[in-house]
């Protein structure tokens, strides 16, 4: 049983004009589907080949020898888990239980923003920044490359994808403005309540 990657949530343009269908045709279209095609070709004729997504990344996380094996994997599910972060017409303050939860782990949801978009510029090179929740409590952790926030007790609520591919066709350089137009209008709450709950 192949991997497959997952179908968008949305079509390519509907999050037009803050993220481009073009961006979205090289990152999800190529990007994201040569990590599928990746993934299923080094795990052909292994044990892992009729695992489901999330038992490869456990089964290899850690293992330097699985090292290319786990780039793939984790970046599959990655990429799905930020596309289904944003949504069109996505963005402002969140409602919700996150919301409170957002208050009282960062005083407001203006502080947690600006906490958020620091640590996600300051992710050096490629990587992720996230949004966890760690039992009560809420926090931002960056992880670089394909890595993904797996400490036992962590579960990730929304992400963005810091990495180049993902930004510079609409922002080049500008990482920051990526990241405050993924707050402004783009952030999917309902999905980020969702993991919280789940």
């Amino acid at each position: 049983m192949a991997i497959v990657k997952p179908p968008l949530p949305y079509a390519e343009d509907a999050l037009e004009p803050v993220y481009s269908a073009n961006t979205i045709s090289f990152h999800y279209g190529k990007h994201h589907q040569a990590y599928v095609d990746n993934l299923n070709k080094v795990i052909a004729g292994t044990d892992l080949e009729d695992k489901p997504l999330e038992e490869i990344i456990a089964a290899v996380a850690g293992d330097s020898a699985k090292a290319g094996v786990f780039n793939n994997a984790a970046q599959v599910w990655n990429h799905t888990f930020f596309w289904n972060s944003m949504k069109p017409g996505g963005g402002g303050a969140p409602t919700g239980a996150v919301a409170a939860r957002i208050d009282a782990a960062f005083g407001s949801y203006e502080a947690f923003v600006g906490d958020f978009k620091a640590a996600a510029v300051g992710r050096f090179g490629s990587g992720w920044a996230w949004l966890v929740a760690e039992g009560d409590a809420l926090k931002i952790v960056t992880t670089p490359n394909a890595e993904m926030p797996v400490p036992p007790g962590q579960k990730a609520l929304i992400t963005v994808d810091v990495w180049e591919h993902a930004y510079y066709l609409d922002y080049q350089n500008r990482r920051p403005d990526f990241v405050q137009a993924f707050f402004d209008k783009l952030a999917n709450w309902d999905w980020a309540d969702q993991n919280l709950g789940g």
